[in-house]
């Protein structure tokens, strides 16, 4: 009989590594095994590919069930990852020994199809979403026992313990393995769950298969809580019991897998699809560095440079003060070596000055790191991804786990073309890209966007290849598959708008149609005032971007009348959030239709709507000063007529809410009117000082609102034009006790524009 040499690691544990790799060496197996799904074995070795970049995760899915999928990530520091490497260098055989995906998978959809029948849909696609990974699995029944150990010896949770022991002290002994089996043996009972009783019967069998294949020393590599069941006798009918009780396996055109890129931040604990690790680049450092003094001082300097590089002096004596003080806290903490949170403690006293908040400044990057891997061209990928891959050699866009700011230019092919694959990927709902503002351009031939990737872009890809082998192919299936059943005018403009900026005439002419049928049969007025932006941004892209869009401006005439008609009907009886909401969307729309060069009946329609809305004492008093601003500045209602209509709505035997709603929707986004209109000054002065002291105190963060979108010249000049010859240094900088001796109305103002938030009180 085959000897069977077991090693109980720490998923992802450095340590673990260490004394793995020194164990195998020394044994010199003739067959690795290893805990993962056994049926994608023949994917193992590829992880030892030269040009494999980590952290990658392999990764298997449901063919026919978009969501259902399991992630295995790997990093440098992974035992596995090192286990894998040492078999295929040594050409030894290695192959997983775990319960196969295809059982898995079926698994969780059998568990989403027995949910009950409250549960609602976000509840079941959470469910079928839920990564399952070995570090899961293994922490899952160990984590009450292992904190009880660790409560023992005196650390805070088991994790901190298992670091410092075991991952952090004497890394390199191998004779460790037998000390965490009689551990693990200990703190197993009564702590099994079914599961894992049927994933250790599993794994027996197999062993057990393995004994018969070769000649030589077995060396099986698994977590350390599975160790002791390993071990233990058990006969194959009691095993093949056990298993009898897993789901049926899924057949093989029912799921597939590959390997996907993964990134340093998302191999932590509370980062979506986790794997364990609560601080990589620590864990790294202790793979490549060691845990001696010289490697504190390695980590440390790390510290002191990532504190430079955000403008924090850092010296080079106080980098050898914290390495000193490290040693000096694991000595008062009775621990065998400084770890990461005596790293952490001298770094905060040492190199941020006792300040907390510098090292949050670094915390992050320092810990999470920023590396995202990348899979071998030669190794099959989903494909989708190996289209991804391809774009992103052509279009030279490079994934990085940290915001990129990109410029682009529409007019160039380079530019054009990162743009498409942005695009075209937000309709996958795959954001790599986040447009930004333009800032003073006003034209559609730039673009900025920010960058950031997340490893569940490439899993979203992978499930949605149902829609198509390309990233063009997918985006049309996908986005036309949803048009034909949104009911939204506003989405349905939206994603004719994407369709047309990712290059995709055809899913963009189907898109039209449908606003075109929907168009027709809403009578909606808000629905009508959302979908007229992205409208009249379709008609500018066509221009721009060389695209004939036929009868999309009879459309967007339609679209103006329905609403201008429904308008002054729509704005009747409306409460505070829906007012606001009509209050952005006229304001919205009018814009737009500055730019959409409508026929002249058309406008007069419209102008007609805010006409009506204005003199009608019915409609609601935002969207009242709405269309009577819109109306003044073009000059549609004369001064007079606007200084009456503000007398009449201003008026103090006027509700306060009513005055206060008119009052902000009339100087919203439009304050800079009060430095040159002198009656609109007056009535505002006039009205303020009208109010009884709590009727001012309600309307009080509504002006103050107002004011706020003036920068401090322009409240200089408004405070100037107030005071009417009376200098302004004498008002903008008095102290409340010359404030008390101006007019009344001199003093509220300028209270008003110092913005002093005291005088909230």
């Amino acid at each position: 009989m085959n000897s069977i040499h077991y090693f109980g690691i720490r998923h992802h544990g450095p340590g673990s590594s260490r004394r793995l790799v020194s164990a195998l060496e020394h044994l010199k197996p003739a067959m690795v095994l290893i805990e993962g799904p056994a049926d994608l074995s023949a994917l193992a070795p590829l992880l030892a590919h030269p040009d494999m970049r980590l952290p990658v995760a392999l990764m298997a899915f449901a063919t026919d069930n978009q969501g259902a999928s399991i992630y295995y990530p790997f990093a440098e520091f992974s035992p596995e990852y090192q286990a894998i490497c040492f078999a295929v260098s040594q050409q030894i055989p290695v192959r997983f020994i775990d319960v196969p995906v295809a059982q898995q998978l079926a698994g969780l959809l059998n568990k989403s199809t027995q949910a009950p029948e409250s549960t609602n849909d976000a509840e079941t696609q959470h469910e079928l979403t839920e990564p399952a990974t070995a570090a899961a699995a293994s922490a899952a029944s160990s984590q009450d026992p292992m904190a009880m150990l660790a409560q023992l010896a005196g650390y805070e949770d088991g994790e901190s313990w298992w670091n410092q022991v075991l991952e952090q002290g004497s890394m390199d002994d191998p004779s460790l393995f037998a000390s965490i089996s009689t551990t693990m043996a200990a703190l197993r009972h009564d702590n099994e769950t079914a599961e894992t009783l049927r994933r250790e019967a599993y794994m027996r069998l197999q062993i057990a298969e393995a004994q018969k294949e070769v000649e030589g020393p077995i060396a099986v590599v698994c977590g350390a809580w599975h160790v002791p069941a390993l071990q233990t006798t058990h006969s194959k009918k009691a095993d093949k019991a056990l298993i009898g009780e897993l789901p049926a396996k899924l057949s093989a055109k029912q799921f597939a897998s590959t390997w996907i890129p993964w990134s340093s931040p998302r191999l932590a604990f509370g980062s979506g699809y986790g794997a364990g690790v609560t601080a990589p680049q620590w864990y790294l450092h202790l793979w490549q560095q060691g845990n001696d003094e010289h490697a504190m001082i390695h980590w440390l300097t790390r510290v002191a440079n990532a504190l430079r590089d955000e403008g924090t002096a850092v010296s080079t004596a106080s980098v050898i003060e914290a390495t000193r003080l490290c040693q000096s806290l694991a000595m008062v903490r009775n621990r065998p070596s400084a770890g990461f949170e005596e790293a952490r403690d001298a770094s905060i006293a040492c190199l941020c000055f006792g300040n907390p908040l510098l090292w949050q400044q670094i915390e992050s990057k320092l810990l999470l790191g920023d590396a995202v891997g990348a899979v071998p061209e030669d190794v099959p990928l989903a494909p989708l991804l190996a289209d991804l891959q391809q774009w992103q050699k052509q279009t030279r866009l490079k994934p990085s786990a940290l915001p990129v700011e990109l410029s682009l230019d529409l007019r160039s092919d380079a530019g054009l073309a990162k743009s498409v694959l942005l695009r075209r990927l937000q309709l996958l709902d795959v954001a790599w890209g986040t447009p930004a503002s333009t800032g003073n351009s006003r034209g559609t031939f730039r673009e900025r966007w920010t960058l950031l990737w997340q490893p569940e872009f490439a899993v979203r890809l992978v499930e949605q290849q149902i829609y198509g082998s390309t990233i063009a192919q997918a985006a049309a299936a996908l986005t036309a598959q949803r048009l034909q059943s949104e009911k939204r005018l506003a989405n349905l403009a939206d994603l004719v708008l994407t369709s047309l900026e990712a290059q995709l005439p055809d899913t963009a002419a189907l898109g039209i149609q449908k606003l075109a049928e929907r168009a027709a049969h809403s009578s909606e007025c808000l629905e009508l005032l959302l979908a007229l932006p992205p409208l009249v941004d379709i008609n500018r892209y066509g221009t721009s971007r060389e695209m004939t869009l036929a009868h999309l401006a009879d459309l967007v005439e339609q679209m103006v009348v329905q609403a201008a008609l429904a308008l002054p009907f729509a704005v009747r009886n409306l409460n505070e959030e829906e007012s606001e909401r009509f209050q952005q969307a006229i304001d919205a729309g009018h814009r737009q239709l500055e730019l959409a060069q409508c026929s002249s009946h058309v406008l007069d329609t419209w102008w007609k709507a805010l006409v009506d809305i204005t003199h009608d004492d019915g409609c609601d008093a935002g969207a009242r000063a709405i269309a009577s601003r819109l109306l003044y500045q073009n000059q549609r209602l004369t001064a007079d007529e606007t200084q009456g209509l503000l007398q009449k709505l201003l008026s103090p035997a006027l509700p306060v809410l009513r005055t206060k709603s008119f009052f902000a929707g009339f100087f919203a986004n439009a304050s800079e009117q009060l430095l040159y209109d002198h009656a609109l000054r007056q009535l505002t002065n006039d009205w303020l000082m009208s109010l009884e002291p709590q009727a001012f105190i309600e309307c009080l963060p509504v002006v103050r609102r107002v004011f706020s979108t003036l920068d401090a010249m322009e409240r200089r000049r408004l405070i100037d034009a107030a005071l009417q010859g009376t200098p302004t240094a004498t008002v903008i900088d008095a102290t409340p006790h010359q404030l008390e001796l101006l007019p009344h109305s001199l003093s509220v103002l300028t209270k008003l524009l110092q913005g002093d938030p005291l005088w909230m009180n």
